[in-house]
């Protein structure tokens, strides 16, 4: 296998050596050419056919989300977004991801980083993982009035009837990391305005960034989608996501089911981590559960499936397969532990999700 080629754009030219100082350094990596705005991306992108793109947002001339939607448009690559943390910096970040970027690495300290080693480690890493990712030839998509921006940043909530559902026998627990915000995108638009049960989500992200998520679905789908609050009453046709930096765990209270947040230890390396959420959900049994494992590097989630698989918690337990994940990793270790029932394409997993709840 030849070196995976990296194109690396960043208005910064400090930026733009250091990340190419940290590529350079790893044998499995080669930088292809760097670029100090959209434009140069885009030429470059069609000059050096690069295996993956580093990209920055905001620069001259052409931002990164312009450049992003040309390049997916016209030569489609496993783009890695390089953001900033704040609040404008997760918006455009989510708004990325909806566009075609198949994930991000956050800048610790603000658009030019000189601490940007802190996560080395994690920007490697992605690079590798998403250089083989899955693209398709696709229009972007046009932003629904619920996350166009106003005077600022900011996401207008689409009024839509609050379905307060509290009789539900079933609950489904879903689990994702690099590619899942656009996983989450397909399945939850899938599901039906009548969907009768309560879905939980923890998709590795950090503050902010779920938030966001929340409302951009909440204002394409057919259900309600929140991020979620401690002490929250679980209500049935209603998604909720685990806000970054908080483990999500449910507790039943009486005739009640509440979600629980804490910042305990971090597990497998995540927090929110999907094993706690699925080994909280196992001790429900006054409940069926259905554990669902969609694309996402590691294994956070497998060892938790596998247990309610084992202790006979497990309705049915669902991994998206190999043919649609952008990383074929969580997956990949449930199926491998053996205990997953149904191996799916992702847009089959709404459907048996609907089968299952009727």
């Amino acid at each position: 296998m030849g070196k995976i080629k990296v194109l690396i754009v960043d208005d910064s030219i400090f930026m733009r050596k250091l990340i190419a100082d940290f590529v350079s350094k790893d044998d499995r990596l080669d930088v292809a050419g760097t670029a100090k705005n959209g434009r140069e991306a885009i030429r470059l992108t069609e000059e050096l056919n690069p295996d993956v793109i580093t990209m920055d947002v905001e620069m001259p001339e052409m931002d990164g989300l312009t450049a992003l939607r040309h390049i997916m448009q016209r030569f489609p690559t496993p783009v890695l977004m390089v953001s900033s943390l704040t609040e404008k910096g997760a918006y455009e970040t989510i708004k990325a991801l909806q566009l075609g970027a198949v994930d991000f690495v956050q800048k610790p300290s603000g658009s030019v980083s000189l601490d940007l080693f802190r996560v080395k480690e994690e920007l490697i890493a992605k690079i590798k993982a998403v250089a083989n990712a899955p693209l398709s030839k696709t229009e972007p998509l046009v932003l629904s009035e619920a996350v166009q921006p106003k005077t600022k940043p900011a996401i207008q909530k689409i009024e839509k009837p609050l379905r307060v559902v509290t009789g539900f026998k079933q609950l489904f627990a879903v689990g994702t990391s690099t590619g899942g915000p656009k996983a989450l995108e397909t399945v939850i638009t899938g599901l039906p305005a009548g969907f009768k049960d309560p879905v939980l989500v923890v998709q590795h992200m950090p503050p902010k960034f779920t938030e966001y998520l929340a409302k951009r679905l909440d204002g394409i789908a057919n259900v309600n989608v929140v991020e979620a609050q401690n002490n929250q009453v679980i209500s049935g046709g209603t998604v909720y996501i685990a806000p970054g930096d908080y483990h999500m765990e449910v507790r039943q209270r009486g005739n009640e089911y509440r979600i629980v947040l804490n910042k305990e230890t971090h597990c497998n390396g995540h927090r929110p981590s999907v094993d706690v959420l699925y080994d909280s959900v196992s001790k429900l049994a006054g409940l069926k559960r259905h554990y669902i494992i969609m694309t996402g590097m590691g294994g956070d989630g497998a060892k938790g499936m596998k247990r309610a698989k084992d202790s006979g918690a497990a309705g049915s337990t669902i991994a998206e397969s190999e043919e649609t994940c952008i990383v074929y990793g969580m997956p990949k270790t449930a199926v491998n532990l053996g205990c997953v029932d149904h191996i799916l394409p992702l847009n089959r997993i709404s459907s048996k999700m609907i089968e299952l709840s009727n």
